[in-house]
């Protein structure tokens, strides 16, 4: 029966990874469409509708003739702010974010990997601003702003960037960049409008999200750029089909974070008050059936873009648990969270000694199986025990094999298998417990390496350059296999029907097959725990020693000695 179970776990397990690796997750909710006298969207900061991606603008259009700056820029320029681990650079034109790179996180070139939406052709900026009033809106976007400093070096406590436009027309624009040494993917941001000393209602406008929009794909979770938030105490992903793409979706209220995320990085606004509108865009690449994915998005605050702060930066726990703990549940961990934030932090503490996330997942490994050694010693024992009594069992269940499973002669059976394991002094179920608690163990290492951007672009040995994609030479797969094979040998199989037995034979295969495209932290634990539990069982085995041997009689011998009272029928005659 222990079998039973080792075997239910491992098909549950090919379930779980299956249905998330090989299918996409439960769909969230998908978009709809707002309102059609609802605010304008997300993808023109002038305030207009956009036209038709495919359709020639309209040449009866009038350009917008801009009064004369009293108050600007004498020429486009880029002013760079520069912290520890970001370097942003800002343009005066339209006083927008032009690039937004992570020093200590690398794009496939190996250059710091740049957040900026920077492959979308004549795309919105990050932090420009739609204005009510359609012409101040089209001034803004071209206007050259005035910075009050050429460049800005961020290196303790808070820094500001401002920038100054004025126009003969009363047109009044100043926005205010402040960044804090503490939190380096945090802005904070504020705004004010006027137009003769009259307010106007700015909306800002983050263009496209997120990075390259490269969509994963394979056996590899790597879901494309998504509009995400989080109200009333619930994180909400809103899935994305083909048909959504270039229709918006607005979401209004109270947020405790808003915005756009994909697998390891997110874009957001916190603790806003406001309305999102948010607008996909697909760019067709060749060679490619998916192109390039985007989530156009723009808020507009309740009382005004002053105070605002946005988040944009990776999705490391350390990092979005110091802005919020709301924050964090930016990443997906799935229905084992619970367990798996203990682990990460796990995780990082041994990594903090070691230095290579490699070595700390098979020190992590190590320290677990530590931990668990007495209930997997325990079910051993137990297993073993079960295994002394299969003879005996098999011999009551082979008296009742003719009996239909609805026969009421069949309960006595069961009657006599639980007096016999109470005479005995053994639990069925003490081999099954012991293993099932260690379950939830391997589903959360499982959620834990999937999400967890510390181990990307973290190399372990050799050809091992990123833990967070598969091993490009397949060779920790096969070696996961064969500890496979080798732990199926010495796990006991006497109480495995012909059936089991050859499921068992073909389950190496499979998972070495299923795990080969995972990613290569999540292959290397897996060989790691197999390789500890080998161990484990050939100490337990020491210590028990080895199975006793059992000759079990036939079927129709013990039948006569059944029928004669414990004498044969022969013995019988001869009296």
């Amino acid at each position: 029966m222990e079998r039973r179970v080792l075997l239910a776990v491992l098909l549950s397990f090919v379930v779980l990874y299956g249905y998330q690796a090989i299918f996409p997750p439960p769909p969230p909710p998908a978009f709809e469409a707002p309102d059609p006298a609802g605010p304008p969207s997300a993808t023109e900061p002038s305030g207009r509708r956009p036209a038709d991606p495919e359709s020639p603008p309209d040449p009866a259009a009038p350009a917008v003739e801009a009064a004369k700056p009293t108050l600007a820029a004498a020429a486009e320029q880029d002013i760079v702010v520069e912290s520890a681990e970001v370097r942003a650079v800002f343009t005066t034109r339209g006083a927008t974010l032009k690039s937004w790179r992570l020093k200590n996180y690398r794009d496939g070139g190996g250059a710091p990997l740049e957040l900026v939406a920077t492959a979308v052709p004549n795309a919105v900026r990050p932090f420009n601003l739609g204005i009510d009033d359609d012409d101040a809106g089209e001034v803004l976007r071209e206007a050259l702003f005035k910075p009050s400093a050429e460049n800005l070096a961020v290196t303790s406590g808070e820094s500001t960037l401002s920038f100054e436009y004025r126009d003969a027309a009363g047109l009044v624009a100043t926005k205010h960049f402040t960044f804090d040494s503490a939190k380096p993917y945090v802005i904070g941001f504020s705004a004010d409008v006027s137009r003769n000393g009259t307010p106007l209602n700015a909306r800002i406008y983050w263009g496209p999200s997120l990075g390259s929009g490269v969509i994963g794909g394979g056996m590899m979770y790597n879901p494309p750029p998504q509009p995400l938030f989080y109200r009333d105490g619930e994180a909400t992903r809103i899935g994305i089909d083909d048909e959504d793409v270039g229709q918006p979706r607005v979401e209004e209220g109270t947020f405790r974070f808003i915005g756009v995320d994909d697998h390891y990085f997110l874009s957001a606004a916190l603790d806003a008050n406001a309305r999102v509108e948010y607008r996909p865009r697909r760019l067709p690449v060749e060679d490619t059936s998916s192109g390039l994915q985007f989530i156009d998005w723009s808020i507009q605050y309740a009382d005004g873009p002053r105070g605002a702060q946005f988040f944009f930066g990776p999705k490391d726990f350390g990092a979005l648990r110091a802005v919020s703990p709301e924050l964090t549940y930016a990443i997906d961990f799935g229905i084992f969270r619970w367990m798996v934030v203990p682990l990460l932090n796990a995780l990082k503490w041994v990594h903090g000694y070691l230095g290579n996330y490699g070595w700390s997942i098979i020190a992590l490994t190590i320290i677990i199986n530590l931990v668990i050694f007495p209930l997997r010693h325990k079910s051993v024992v137990s297993m073993r025990r079960m295994q002394e009594l299969q003879p005996e069992v098999k011999a009551i269940q082979d008296r009742y094999a003719k009996l239909k499973m609805s026969d009421p002669a069949r309960q006595k059976m069961n009657v006599e298998l639980m007096n016999l394991y109470r005479e005995r002094g053994v639990n069925p179920a003490s081999g099954c417990v012991p293993m099932l608690l260690t379950f939830p163990v391997l589903f959360a290492f499982y959620s834990m390496l999937s999400v967890a951007i510390e181990i990307r672009g973290a190399p372990f040995v050799g050809w091992i350059t990123d833990l967070s994609v598969y091993d490009p030479l397949f060779i920790w797969p096969v070696i996961m296999g064969v500890t496979m094979v080798v732990q199926q040998k010495m796990t006991p199989a006497a109480s495995m029907d012909p059936m089991q037995q050859r499921m068992m034979m073909f389950m190496p295969i499979i998972f070495s097959v299923m795990l080969a495209w995972a990613p290569s932290g999540l292959v290397l634990y897996w060989t790691a725990s197999n390789l500890w539990t080998i161990g484990q069982q050939a100490v337990t085995n020491k210590l028990i020693g080895p199975p006793p041997q059992h000759s079990v009689r036939p079927p129709a011998e013990r039948r006569l000695k059944s029928a004669g009272g414990g004498k044969s029928a022969q013995a019988k005659e001869r009296r």
